[in-house]
């Protein structure tokens, strides 16, 4: 088996740590595990040097993928695992994970059952999403948002830049390796319930989650959303005007209007195309993190302050 990294990005989530972090040092003793400290304010950064592992932390919090790019960057194993500090991944399930990556494939996500969901609405959205991308991707897609994952390091690598400071780095990444061409598998995996509060909000993050809906599409094959749209809008348009042509006997604005919309929103989606293309040239690999005056690096013992770059 292979080097590899365990990355846990936490905020005031030193309740559970307490729990995971004896666990999964004593699962995995041989594995490099670094929690991102993302500017928590409780006993996250004591518990985790109380547990003497590696702590990467920033100064104040810049958002769960940020703190995903600061635990790659750091990590020196050739594979990564991913997983929650809130208790709801299992540390006996890495090895599972790391079993798929030995038989080859470059991305292996843990997909959460139906009874692992957090709330009904979120297993609705995360059904919803789920549908969405696999019919962008024309693949099966089990778990989109799954945060418990293992892939090969220089293979993440490659699109650290395309993954949001905040929400939806699961999503993101994912799409990312379809989009390349790498190989993706998924295992079931059953989810315990979070310990202490959730950070998502109902409404604040209803709204990223339709945000999300778009970037799937726009992220992977864009005309698979614009053209469908576009061809709505022209055929209602080509509709409307033969209507109002045989009742009327003339040409209305808004048969116009729509027809130049589709239009406009298939050439939109021809333009989008062509951005995504180069977005995942291959050869776009992202360096770790360099010492610099606007972005020092200070290390202590084990832990490392990131300022953000």
């Amino acid at each position: 088996m292979q080097d590899y990294s365990i990355i846990l990005p936490a905020k005031n989530e030193a309740e559970s740590l307490k729990i995971l972090l004896p666990k999964l040092t004593k699962a995995h003793p041989k594995a490099e595990i670094i929690v991102v400290n993302d500017g928590s304010t409780d006993d996250t950064l004591f518990i985790c040097e109380e547990n003497g592992v590696k702590v990467v932390s920033h100064p104040y919090g810049i958002g769960n993928g940020a703190a995903i790019k600061s635990g790659a960057r750091h990590a020196t194993g050739e594979i990564l695992v991913f997983m929650d500090a809130d208790g709801q991944h299992k540390p006996e399930d890495i090895n599972r994970l790391l079993h798929k990556i030995d038989e080859g494939y470059d991305l292996v996500v843990g997909a959460r059952s139906k009874k692992s969901q957090a709330s009904i609405f979120r297993g609705l959205a995360n059904s919803f999403y789920n549908k969405l991308a696999s019919y962008v991707t024309s693949r099966s897609i089990k778990d989109l948002t799954s945060g418990f994952r293992a892939t090969r390091a220089n293979k993440f690598k490659e699109f650290i830049y395309l993954l949001p400071n905040g929400f939806s780095y699961p999503t993101t990444s994912t799409m990312a390796f379809f989009r390349a061409g790498y190989t993706v598998s998924y295992l079931p995996i059953e989810a315990p319930k979070r310990i202490g509060k959730s950070h998502i909000n109902l409404m604040r993050d209803g709204v990223r989650f339709v945000l999300i809906i778009f970037k799937i599409g726009t992220l992977y094959s864009p005309l698979k959303i614009f053209l469908p749209m576009a061809l709505a809008f022209i055929s209602t348009g080509i509709s409307y005007y033969l209507y109002t042509y045989l009742t009327a006997g003339r040409f209305t604005n808004m048969s116009a209007l729509m027809f130049t919309t589709g239009t406009l929103m298939f050439f939109m989606g021809l333009i989008s195309e062509q951005i995504t293309a180069l977005l995942y040239k291959t050869d776009t690999i992202s360096t770790p993190l360099q010492a610099t005056p606007q972005n020092p690096i200070k290390t202590t013992n084990q832990t490392v302050t990131e300022s953000e770059g």
